[in-house]
Formats: C-alpha cells, sequence, structure tokens
C-alpha cells in the first residue's frame, strides 16, 4: 500500500485513552493497519485480516497478559510486515 493510501484511510484509537498516546487500527480492503499515535508514520504495521483475528483472539482469551507470559513463555513472532 503507497504511503499516500495509509494516510488517507480512517484511523481508529481506544476510547480507554486518556492521554490521546496509544494505539492507532486502520482497515484497508486487504488488511488492517496499526500504528502508535505517537509516531503515526512511517512506522505502520500491516496485518492480514486472518492474522489480525487471531491477535484479538489471544487478546481476549488473555495470552499476552503479564503475568501468564512470564510462566508459560513469549507467544511465537507475528508474522506483521512494516509498510513503505
Amino acid at each position: 500500500m503507497p504511503d499516500g493510501q495509509a494516510l488517507a484511510l480512517s484511523w481508529r484509537k481506544s476510547t480507554a485513552s486518556g492521554t490521546g498516546e496509544c494505539v492507532e487500527v486502520a482497515v484497508s480492503s486487504d488488511s488492517v493497519l496499526v500504528r502508535d499515535s505517537k509516531q503515526s508514520f512511517p512506522n505502520i504495521l500491516k496485518f492480514t485480516s486472518c492474522e489480525w483475528r487471531v491477535f484479538v483472539s489471544g487478546v481476549r482469551g488473555g495470552i499476552f497478559d503479564l503475568g501468564r507470559m512470564e510462566t508459560s513463555g513469549t507467544p511465537g513472532r507475528s508474522a506483521a510486515r512494516r509498510v513503505r
């Protein structure tokens, strides 16, 4: 995805972010993009829809909770790719 297209997407952030500094997510026709709101460009990660569903499922299931990660090890590496 060209840089201009990534910037033109509708980016959403959590309503729980009191400071405004958080992770933002945008959905394109073929992927889910993630960026840090403090450094919105060029550090954008790109996930397929399937990768994003698995990640969200893991978050909801608690597999990334710090206490769990310390006892069971770090989850496998992500297939995320930086958008250039």
